[in-house]
C-alpha cells in the first residue's frame, strides 16, 4: 500500500514556513493600521453626516463589502499601474510604474477592504457613547477633536475592541490570497515547497496549524486588553 500520509513531514514543514512569517505579519499589521486610519474618518464623516463626503464614504462601503477581497486584489494589481499611468499622462510627471513592490497592492487593496468593515465598527462604538459626554467635553471649552481624543475615543475602544481583534484575526488569514499578486508569504511559500516532493496535504495541514496558532494567541492577547480597560473604566468610575 503506498505512503500516502507522512506525519513526520508537517513537523519538517513548519521551520521553512515560519521563515515568512514576518512578511505575513508584516502585510497584516500595516493593513490594519491603514485600516484603523481610514476607518476612523469614514466614521467620523458619516456620523456628522459632512454633505458629498457622506455619500462618497457610502459608496466606498458598499462596495468593498460587497465585493469579494480576492476582486479586489486583482483591481489593485492591475488597477494601479494604468493610475500611475495617467498621472504620468495628464500631470507630466515620470513615476517608473515597474519599480512599484507588488507587495504595495496588496496593501493597498487589503487597507482598503478592511477600512470599509472597521468604519462601521468604529461608527457604532462611537454611538454607543453617550451624547451627554460629548456635550460634557464641549461645554468645558474642549475642542471636537479633544472631546473625541480624550473622552469619546477611550470609551468606544472598549466597545470596539473584540471587533477589532476579530478583524486583525481575519486580516491575517486574509493574507494568504497576497500570492495573487505575486507575493511570497507564508502560503505561496507553503504552495512552492509542496510542489517539489508533492506532499501538499501535510503542508496545509502544517500551514492551518500555524495560522490556528497565530489566532489562538491573538485572540488571548485581545481578551487581555479587553479586560484591563474595562478595569480602567471600572476603576475611573468608582473615583467619579
Amino acid at each position: 500500500m503506498p505512503n500516502l500520509f507522512k506525519p513526520s513531514i508537517i513537523l519538517e514543514d513548519i521551520g521553512p514556513l515560519l521563515r515568512y512569517l514576518p512578511i505575513t505579519l508584516g502585510i497584516a499589521l500595516v493593513s490594519i493600521f491603514f485600516a484603523l486610519l481610514l476607518g476612523f474618518i469614514v466614521a467620523v464623516i458619516k456620523i456628522n453626516r459632512v454633505p458629498v463626503l457622506e455619500k462618497i464614504a457610502a459608496f466606498y462601503v458598499s462596495f468593498m463589502r460587497g465585493t469579494p477581497i480576492l476582486v479586489q486584489l486583482y483591481l489593485s494589481y492591475y488597477g494601479i499601474p494604468i493610475l500611475l499611468q495617467y498621472i504620468n499622462f495628464y500631470f507630466g510627471m515620470n513615476l517608473n510604474i515597474n519599480k512599484v513592490p507588488n507587495v504595495v497592492f496588496v496593501l493597498v487593496a487589503f487597507s482598503l477592504n478592511e477600512a470599509a468593515y472597521a468604519s462601521e465598527n468604529i461608527r457604532a462604538a462611537i454611538l454607543s457613547v453617550d451624547k451627554g459626554q460629548r456635550e460634557a467635553g464641549l461645554s468645558i471649552g474642549m475642542t471636537t477633536f479633544q472631546t473625541y481624543m480624550e473622552i469619546i475615543i477611550p470609551e468606544a475602544l472598549i466597545v470596539a475592541i473584540p471587533s477589532l481583534g476579530n478583524e486583525l484575526i481575519n486580516m491575517v488569514k486574509s493574507t494568504s490570497l497576497a500570492f495573487v499578486c505575486a507575493v511570497v508569504e507564508m502560503t505561496a511559500q507553503g504552495k512552492l515547497l509542496a510542489s517539489r516532493n508533492v506532499r501538499y496535504f501535510e503542508m496545509y495541514i502544517a500551514l492551518s496549524l500555524i495560522y490556528w496558532a497565530i489566532t489562538f494567541v491573538l485572540a488571548k492577547i485581545f481578551s487581555l486588553i479587553e479586560r484591563k480597560l474595562k478595569r480602567s473604566e471600572g476603576r475611573e468610575r468608582s473615583r467619579a
